[in-house]
Order: structure tokens, then C-alpha cells, then sequence
């Protein structure tokens, strides 16, 4: 098995930030943002801490979160996923629809999940949940109260999904932009507030106060920030938003979002903030941050769907309305073309987890059939077929151009429709190289630069999704395939 350096290589790759994670018995669980993509709050399950299984979403088709109401950088902001008095509970920030802060629990990480409720009078976003040692739960988080900067907490009553008494400044971070993403958490007789600082760009990092209850008050580490990359030139950068846990032989480890930069200066980050992992070591008290501890495999992304199950595998997701809403499976894949409320397309899609691969899926349509990568609805690109034709459509921001090919599909048996991230040949991170093959061969439409699809071109917080949808009349797809490439 290739084993890769946990500090370079992310246990949860591609789009899957701000994990949170807690232990019941010996194994181990994580959940992650998923901003405007439904179903919401994507779940793992491990026994090792490096090879993880998808485990379902927290908010599936809950009506607390609709997709369509979540418009590009909105929706579900970063969860909690703790385990008390034999449930699984996760809170997380709705910031589109609705406004609030969601609470669901389940008896298994499985579900059945919800449905959610919503929980007024937490201002802010990041909640956390913690269990004081009489039983009391208290709310902390990231407040936009002007009134209670900082780190804010207040008692939550969850049975009634209310909030107990005026919440409270409980951390003001070191200095730096933005103290959020807060963690409380209990070893011996301390408890620990972690956080992350500085913005989720290259100045994040995590930083961890402690106290002599889970109210503090919390005085900080002297050695702040316990983790970060900034003004490094280390190939994971953006290290913060973390979350830790006791392990059941008694060690810590600590779960964190990072990216993968690549190309010339500033540097393109593609796949989103992905999930990292770093052991834990306690001096005098303190967590001291051990990035290369652990040993994770690499190349468990790729997958074939042939959609012969009733229901959508946990990996397909959507922007602009939950999959069931357009997508049938049981006998191949069919899409229907579907308005949103939020001017997402309806689009069946994966997220892209490593730094080249390679996305194929096989039609017989001639007409309607459209393969997309987004990063949201400014910048995408996309392969569509065209009466016959295919043709490739770029958009970013303002500016759309159409690349047709000259040459006819054959009209007889199936297409394959492909995109491939591939080397870059002009200082982006990688080229994007869109194709399809018929009956006579292979053909490549068109090979456009990476950049454009990027963090850094795009802005936001996600990473890029590959997707299929029906342009028109309803598209039947008989198979999809993702796999890891080598760059050519």
C-alpha cells in the first residue's frame, strides 16, 4: 500500500472542509461544511483515523435545508458532531433560507437524521456543543453580535431547541482576524477552548485557550498558534479550523482544513479546503500539534456508478435542488432539467478529489446531455452535446466564450462524455481537457486553463464539483467513472 505523510496528504481529500470529529468506543467519526450543496453536512466513519467510509449527510432532504434557497458561498456553515447520552448530535449555521442554527441528532451515525431544528437567538456561525459536568449544554461560537464579540457561549436547551439566559464573550482570540470555528472540550481537570484564526486563507491557523470549566474562564497557550503554515513555502497551506479527541488507547489527535496550492505565483488552489490529520502530544497541559505523526493511503477515490440501486450513493450531491428532486436511478441514471430558486442548474455532481483525474460518463444521447465543472455560477465549464455535435462552454465571471467541434458524432450506440484534469501548460494549477468518444474514436474538443476554476479566481469557500445534467429534454446516463491520473 502507498502510504503518504499525513502532514502533505489529506485523510478526506477534495472539497470537505471544517471537520469536526468525536470517538464512540473504538471507532471514530467525522462530519464537514457543504455550503449550497444538498444533501448537507456529509458524514465519515473510521476504526484507524486514516481510511474513512462515507457514512450518509446529516441534513438529507431535511426541510430545514433546502438547496435551492442557498445561493454560491451560503447554505450550511461549519458543524459540530459530538456523541452524548447514547445519540449523535450536530449542530451547524444555515446563513441562506431561513437563517439559523440547525440541531439534529440520530441514534447512529447512519440516522435516521431530524429533522432539524432550528435554535433562535444564537447570533453568529461555528456552533459548538458541550455537556458541563451537571448535564448543562452550552452553545459557543462565532458571534456577529457587536454586543458580544469574539467567541460568544450561551446554554442551550436542546429538547425545546431554545436558548437559556444572554450569551456571554468568552474569548477574544490573540489578535488576529476572525477568532471562530471554536471547539470546547474537556482532559483531567481542564478544559480547552480551541479555535482557529486569521481567515481561512494563508494567515489561518488554530489557537487553544483553557480553563477551569467549560464556561472558563480561559486563559491562552503561550504558544499560539499551536498549528500553522503561514509564510511557509510548505505544500499545504490555509491549516486551521480544527477539532480533536481522545482516541480509546488514551492519545489525542487532531483533525484541520487545508489546501493544496499549485501553479505559479499566487499559487491555485482547486479541490477546496480538505480534510488533514495530526497527532497530539500534551506538555505541561498543552496540546502540542504533531503534523507528521500518522501514515494515510493514497488512491481510494476512484469509483464506477452504474446506478442500479433505488437509491443516489451519499457521494451526489447539487447545488440548486436536493438529487431526488431530478435524478432517478435504478436502471442507469436519469436527469430532468429543473429550475431553482437560486440559479444553480440542476447538477448531479462529485466532488473532485485529487490534484489530476480523470470523469467519464457514458450516454446514448446525441442531444441535451451536459457535463459540467463549477466552481459556482460565475465560473464553470462545460461539455455539452449539441444535435449531434459537441461543443464546450466557458464561463468566468462576466465573460463567456463557446468552443463548437466541427466533427458529427456517430449516431450509432453509446458516447462516452470526459473531462481530465491534467498538467498545467501555462502556470495555472492544472489544464481542465474536455472530449468525447463514439463509435470512430477518441476526440478532444478543447484544453482551457485550471486557473479560472480556482479559489483564488473564483473566491468563496468551496472546491471543484464534476457534474452531469439534462440541457432540455430529459438525459439518460448508463455509467460514470472517477479515477486518480498521473499527470501527462
Amino acid at each position: 500500500m502507498d502510504l503518504r505523510d499525513a502532514a502533505t496528504t489529506p485523510i478526506i481529500p477534495g472539497f470537505f472542509p471544517d471537520p469536526t470529529i468525536c470517538r464512540v468506543g473504538d471507532e471514530v467519526f467525522v462530519a464537514n461544511s457543504s455550503f449550497e450543496y444538498s444533501p448537507g453536512v456529509p458524514l465519515w466513519r473510521s476504526t484507524d483515523l486514516v481510511t474513512w467510509h462515507e457514512a450518509g449527510n446529516a441534513l438529507d432532504d431535511d426541510p430545514a435545508f433546502v438547496a435551492g434557497d442557498a445561493a454560491a458561498g451560503g447554505g450550511v456553515y461549519a458543524p459540530t458532531l459530538r456523541h452524548h447520552d447514547g445519540r449523535f448530535w450536530m449542530i451547524t449555521t444555515n446563513v441562506s433560507g431561513a437563517p439559523g442554527q440547525l440541531v439534529s441528532s440520530a441514534p447512529a451515525i447512519e440516522g435516521p437524521w431530524g429533522p432539524a431544528r432550528v435554535i433562535e437567538g444564537i447570533r453568529g456561525i461555528d456552533p459548538d456543543l458541550a455537556w458541563d459536568d451537571d448535564g448543562t449544554c452550552l452553545g459557543t461560537y462565532s458571534s456577529n453580535d457587536p454586543d458580544v464579540p469574539g467567541i460568544a457561549q450561551v446554554r442551550v436547551d436542546l429538547d425545546r431547541g431554545v436558548v437559556v439566559g444572554a450569551a456571554r464573550s468568552v474569548m477574544a482570540g490573540t489578535g488576529l482576524a476572525y477568532p471562530e470555528g471554536p471547539h470546547v472540550f474537556r482532559r483531567g481537570h481542564w478544559w480547552y477552548l480551541l479555535f482557529a484564526e486569521g481567515g481561512t486563507e494563508r494567515g489561518h491557523c488554530v489557537s487553544v485557550a483553557r480553563g477551569p470549566a467549560a464556561s472558563g474562564p480561559f486563559d491562552l497557550c503561550p504558544a499560539n498558534p499551536i498549528l500553522t503554515r503561514r509564510s511557509t513555502t510548505f505544500p499545504v497551506q490555509n491549516t486551521g479550523h480544527a477539532d480533536m479527541v481522545e482516541l480509546a488507547d488514551g492519545t489525542w489527535a487532531m483533525v484541520y482544513l487545508g489546501v493544496r496550492p499549485r501553479g505559479a505565483t499566487p499559487l491555485f488552489h482547486v479541490n477546496g479546503r480538505e480534510t488533514f490529520l495530526a497527532g497530539i502530544d500534551w506538555v505541561d497541559d498543552w496540546p502540542v500539534v504533531v503534523p507528521d505523526r500518522y501514515r494515510v493511503p493514497f488512491g481510494e477515490s476512484a469509483f464506477t456508478d452504474r446506478f442500479g440501486e433505488s437509491r443516489l450513493h451519499p457521494r451526489w450531491i447539487s447545488p440548486g435542488a436536493a438529487p431526488g428532486a431530478f435524478a432517478t436511478t435504478g436502471d442507469g441514471l436519469e436527469l430532468r432539467a429543473l429550475d431553482s430558486d437560486n440559479g444553480a442548474p440542476a447538477l448531479l455532481s462529485v466532488r473532485a478529489r485529487d490534484p489530476y483525474w480523470q470523469f467519464t460518463a457514458v450516454t446514448d444521447a446525441r442531444d441535451g446531455a451536459a457535463l459540467r465543472v463549477r466552481m459556482d455560477e460565475r465560473h464553470w465549464y462545460e461539455l455539452r452535446i449539441v444535435q449531434g455535435r459537441a461543443l464546450v462552454h466557458a464561463q468566468i465571471g462576466p465573460v463567456a466564450q463557446e468552443f463548437p467541434s466541427d466533427e458529427r458524432l456517430s449516431v450509432h450506440g453509446n458516447i462516452e462524455l470526459w473531462v481530465g484534469a491534467d498538467a498545467a501548460t501555462t502556470g495555472g494549477p492544472d489544464d481542465l481537457v474536455f472530449g468525447v468518444r463514439d463509435a470512430s474514436g477518441i476526440h478532444e474538443v478543447i484544453r482551457l486553463d485550471g486557473r479560472y476554476l480556482s479559489t483564488e479566481v473564483a473566491g468563496g469557500f468551496v472546491g471543484r464539483v464534476i457534474g452531469l445534467r439534462a440541457d432540455g429534454q430529459p438525459v439518460r446516463f448508463a455509467e460514470v467513472r472517477y479515477e486518480p491520473v498521473e499527470a501527462r
